[in-house]
């Protein structure tokens, strides 16, 4: 007989099935989480390794990290050029602010990071020993670090936090993002590798363009050299001749490419033989005198210079000859050869007669010696009669001087006189009782006084005047103010005389045909 199950046993069954089925939601639950995170990964790691630009490339692995955490704020730091400190790079949401900013091993959450080299957790920031100093950061709540890590070194940490108090990481957000930070890896790898390649790329097109530059540089300066020359490979036959080439021994590219160049005289070949020996040897071949033909028989003497030269694997590939044709220098150097053999000549002739113009010269010489002898001689006794000269010019200017001073006091002694014995009486005639005539004659008088002992008549005398007596007369009067018709009267003259006078006082002044009034102009010369 079957005993039917209790109730408190119906109980416990039915608690046992809903935990089973609770286990089995959550387990269902966090099976669609690892597969919904697996999906995105799948899709995240196709995105990224698309993408080749590094900055591009750090904002999308951001973005993806912050989804897949269901955070919005993360940032990224990278090692530095000297592995000594990591910058952020990128930042989202809070840490958008906080771009530029470096930390050291050890300093701050991506330091620990990257000394412990594995995920680091904290749920409260806030209280964090190891946070940061800055109180910018006090906002941050629970936060995780994720190393990027390549073999056994760090190359950077994805960061994410939350700034809400109730939210935190799970373990399953941590896996999910170490597995984001390796596929993050391959493709930073990825683009470093890309960048590599596209700067050796940049390099190599750079070194080709430069080669071009060089190669079009140097068939430049060949095709346009004055000089011939000519490139041969080691068979000896010619691969190259320039332009100079051609004009100079009238051949023509066709007729010498490919060819051995059949241009060395028969008497040159013995030494040409032997510089081609020489230079074989790896010896340059350095302004060598020769000669080659012409197509047309012509002999030219040419410089030769030639030198092998290699392969980038060092093995010789031909040599560059270059040629300068010499015939007119060498025809110029044996006219100068006939001209010098001919001065010479002219030297030696040149030299008898100058030995004998030498002689004549020495006798001249004697001869200018005894001449100078004289002349000093001549000169002492000049000297001689130049210091009595002197001597004597020293008492005439004492003389002269004492002269001056006589004469000065002579002027002195005249001038008191007529002041005090004679104008007193004219002034005394002239204040009397007399006819027109007679004031004019007194008049006369007194200027003539007064000009005799004024500078006056001494300039009218002097050499650079030189008035004759009547002249001066007539200056004296004109200078008083007279009229023409009074002065001829009180010089007993015509009118006539006295204009014929005045004229020639005008001139002897230098005032002649000028508008000049000449009583003015005597005034003046007071």
């Amino acid at each position: 007989m079957e005993l039917k199950p209790s109730y408190e046993e119906l109980k416990q069954q039915l608690a046992s099935v809903q935990l089973e089925a609770d286990r089995l939601k959550a387990t269902e639950e966090s099976f669609n989480r690892q597969n919904a995170s697996l999906k995105a990964l799948h899709e995240t790691s196709l995105g990224l390794i698309d993408t080749l630009d590094k900055e591009e490339l750090l904002e999308n692995i951001l973005e993806r990290a912050v989804s897949l955490s269901g955070t919005a704020h993360g940032y990224i730091y990278l090692l530095g050029p000297t592995d000594e400190l990591m910058q952020m790079r990128v930042g989202m949401g809070f840490f958008k602010g906080q771009l530029g900013r470096q930390v050291s091993i050890g300093e701050g959450m991506g330091g620990r990071v990257w000394k412990a080299e594995m995920p680091v957790v904290v749920e409260d920031y806030q209280s964090w020993n190891g946070r940061l100093s800055d109180r910018e950061l006090d906002s941050l709540r629970s936060i995780v670090g994720i190393p990027l890590k390549y073999g056994s070194r760090v190359l950077g940490v994805i960061g994410l936090a939350h700034v809400e108090k109730s939210r935190s990481f799970t373990d399953e957000d941590i896996a999910t993002l170490e597995r984001f930070a390796a596929l993050a890896l391959i493709a930073l790898e990825k683009s470093r590798l890309y960048a590599n390649v596209r700067h050796e790329l940049a390099e190599r097109e750079k070194a080709e363009e430069v080669l071009r530059e060089s190669e079009n540089r140097y068939r430049t300066f060949l095709e346009s050299s004055p000089d011939p020359i000519v490139v041969y490979d080691m068979k000896g036959e010619a691969s190259y001749v320039n332009p100079a080439f051609e004009l100079t021994f009238k051949l023509s590219r066709e007729e010498l490419l490919g060819k051995q160049i059949d241009f060395v005289p028969k008497e040159n070949w013995p030494e040409t033989r032997e510089a081609i020996e020489r230079m074989l040897t790896g010896q340059k071949i350095h302004l060598f005198e020769t000669r080659r033909q012409t197509k047309d028989g012509k002999i030219l003497d040419v410089q030769l210079s030639s030198t092998l030269y290699q392969g980038s694997d060092g093995k010789p590939l031909g040599n560059i000859v270059i040629l300068r044709d010499i015939t007119a220098r060498k025809r110029a150097e044996e006219e100068l050869d006939k001209y010098r053999g001919d001065l010479e000549e002219l030297v030696s002739e040149r030299t008898a007669e100058l030995a004998e113009s030498n002689l004549k010269l020495e006798q001249e010489i004697e001869e200018r010696k005894r001449v100078e002898k004289a002349l000093r001689r001549r000169e002492k006794e000049l000297q001689a009669q130049s210091d009595h000269l002197a001597e004597v010019n020293t008492a005439l200017r004492v003389l002269l001087k004492q002269r001056e001073d006589d004469k000065k006091e002579l002027g002195e002694n005249v001038l008191k006189n007529v002041e005090e014995l004679v104008t007193p009486y004219v002034q005394r005639i002239a204040n009397g009782k007399m006819d027109s005539q007679q004031k004019i004659l007194i008049g006369v008088v007194e200027a003539n006084l007064h000009s005799i002992i004024s500078p006056f008549i001494d300039k009218l005398t002097s050499g650079l005047v030189k008035l004759t007596p009547v002249e001066i007369k007539v200056a004296s009067l004109v200078k008083a103010g007279n009229t023409n018709k009074e002065i001829a009267d009180i010089l007993l003259v015509s009118k006539n005389t006295v204009l014929f006078h005045r004229h020639n006082i005008r001139s002897k002044l230098a005032i002649k045909n000028k508008k000049i009034n000449l009583r003015s102009h005597l005034l003046a010369m007071e």
